[in-house]
């Protein structure tokens, strides 16, 4: 999807971009892009969800303005682990980490969508800075969609006996996409040195016991 962001003073807003099922244990791969003050940058926050439970979070700063024009934010979900791109840069792997006991989102068929809410009770600089609504209407706007998925009938069809859980019946669940090549590995490396902000998995104030997906 490409999107152009609200432009300005943008604090409180939360623009989404987000891939969900259904029900209270639904699995969920957020894009959540963090308004602020002007001048100040944005904050990307991306987030999964598993059967209902998320607090996933990493946040980055972005390397551009992304209320000046338009650019592209992509999903790459499979088997092996959840991409979240930026211009087709990655800025986070999930990767799928069941050996660990780790959950990992592959049991629920998901579906795309975008919005743009108020969330100033954290949004900004933890909620210390409200939306200033004399300056709505705020607006993003959304673009070029593309999807190149199974689709699946909720009503009719399940995952496990479905051509949707077949291994290896699309392109993206082939072995060559179990893993970053250099170029795109060398991109992460590069985004998580200069932009990276906040990784649960580096809070180690927050959980009692480290999450297993965290588990190198």
């Amino acid at each position: 999807m490409q999107v152009k962001l609200v432009e300005g003073d943008s604090a409180g807003t939360v623009t989404a971009l987000y891939m969900a099922s259904e029900g209270l244990n639904h699995d969920e791969l957020d894009f959540e892009f963090l308004g602020n003050v002007s001048g100040e940058p944005y904050l990307v926050q991306t987030n999964v969800y598993v059967n209902g439970t998320g607090n996933r979070e990493q946040r980055h700063t972005l390397w551009f303005d992304p209320t000046a024009a338009f650019h592209t934010y992509s999903f790459l979900w499979n088997r092996y682990s959840i991409l979240f791109l930026v211009d087709e840069v990655p800025i986070r792997v999930f990767a799928n980490k069941e050996e660990n006991g780790a959950p990992y989102p592959k049991t629920q068929a998901m579906g795309v969508q975008g919005s743009v809410w108020n969330a100033d009770d954290w949004a900004t600089q933890g909620g210390r800075v409200k939306t200033n609504w004399s300056h709505a209407p705020f607006v993003s706007t959304f673009r070029g969609f593309e999807i190149d998925a199974c689709e699946l009938s909720p009503e009719t069809d399940d995952i496990a006996s479905s051509k949707c859980g077949r291994v290896g019946e699309f392109w993206w669940d082939k072995p060559r996409m179990s893993g970053l090549n250099r170029h795109k590995s060398h991109q992460l490396k590069w985004v998580r040195r200069r932009h990276l902000v906040y990784d649960y998995c580096m809070d180690s104030g927050r959980f009692y016991e480290m999450p297993r997906e965290c588990i190198v």
